[in-house]
């Protein structure tokens, strides 16, 4: 990767383009999986999301393997796949970018509160 793709990001789109022509040769029940695991990785992404690119790549690669295997979507991720998703981020407990700015704000805003005093 050289330093234009990687500011301009179209190293991550080939990259996408290339997970999605993979996630097209599986089931209809693991698209809809994949679909869903994205949406709820992107909520964990650092400004770029080129911290998921590893993870969305072997997310992908265990729906593959699982639907070659002839596994169902349940037997291989249950019924939550958003908790799977945050599983795969770190725990269970990781913070969003969202919950990460409300407490940026909320700390700004104490300290200008405290400062009134």
């Amino acid at each position: 990767m050289n330093f234009l793709e990687k500011i301009t990001g179209s190293d991550m789109t080939k990259e996408m383009k290339g997970f999605e022509e993979r996630a097209k040769a599986l089931p209809a029940e693991y698209q809809t999986a994949w679909k869903e695991i994205q949406s709820n990785l992107w909520l964990h992404g650092d400004f770029t999301g080129r911290n998921l690119m590893p993870i969305l790549d072997n997310a992908l690669e265990l729906l593959e393997v699982s639907s070659a295997d002839g596994q169902s979507v349940e037997e291989v991720l249950g019924d939550d796949i958003k908790g799977f998703s945050a599983a795969l981020v770190g725990d269970e407990g990781a913070k969003t970018y969202r919950d990460k700015w409300r407490d940026q704000l909320n700390k700004n805003v104490a300290r200008k509160l405290g400062g009134l005093k």
